[in-house]
């Protein structure tokens, strides 16, 4: 009878272990070599490999410069619409970060309001070090709850935005702010909520929009005609 009473455990341990282990298979598998140098073009790729959205260079043929960017100490100019501007340093700009499963950025904001709009990473897990100035931050959980996480951060504190999650960063100070960006991914994306929904090409049918955010059709119309900035 004891052998038989235990069987459902042991059972459902079994089950556990068989959905934990496709779970787990089912994410991105690590690298199976050093390195995976990205080419940016297919005319000198022929007898490279095509990994994870980037073709290889023979790792022969790698270089220092491959695994090398300077551009993060420079500041940029934050004199547009919303008062912010990303440099980004990911696969695109370092070639060596490919299958690596990280990236960095740094955002300036400008002083009174600069505005990292509200956006998502749908690739990637955000880990935010205020640098200089004060910002206001936060993000957004999924439905059905959506709820707020807002801190105030000075410099030298960190705020971390979960993956796919909408979020945002404000100054709220009154000189320039400057934060360093960490994500868990060398392409992790970026997808900011306004223009997408008001300044998709082609765009998307007034009347879906307006009855998705409960307004008059003029409204819509009118933020459809709006040039939606892009800071990165």
């Amino acid at each position: 009878m004891m052998k038989d009473a235990h069987f459902p455990t042991a059972a459902a341990f079994a089950l556990l272990a068989l959905a934990t282990f496709h779970l787990v298979s089912a994410s991105d598998p690590s690298p199976l070599q050093d390195f995976c140098v990205a080419l940016n073009t297919t005319q000198t790729a022929a007898s490279a490999v095509f990994v994870n959205g980037k073709f290889c260079k023979d790792p022969k043929l790698a270089t220092a410069d491959d695994f090398f960017f300077s551009g993060l100490q420079i500041p940029r100019n934050t004199s547009n619409p919303v008062g912010s501007n990303v440099t980004a340093a990911n696969v695109e700009q370092i070639a060596g970060l490919n299958t690596l499963g990280i990236s960095l950025a740094r955002i300036d904001y400008a002083p009174n309001g600069g505005l990292n709009p509200p956006h998502t990473h749908p690739r990637a897990t955000e880990i935010l070090m205020v640098m200089e100035g004060t910002l206001y931050v936060g993000f957004v959980t999924s439905n059905p709850d959506n709820r707020l996480f807002t801190k105030v951060l000075c410099k030298g504190d960190v705020f971390v935005f979960p993956v796919g999650l909408i979020h945002f960063q404000f100054n709220i100070g009154e000189v320039n702010a400057i934060a360093i960006a960490a994500l868990s991914s060398q392409n992790p994306g970026v997808i900011t909520i306004a223009n997408a929904v008001f300044g998709s090409n082609p765009p998307i049918n007034p009347d879906v929009l307006s009855k998705a955010f409960q307004v008059d059709n003029n409204i819509v119309q009118y933020l459809q005609k709006q040039f939606w900035y892009d800071n990165n």
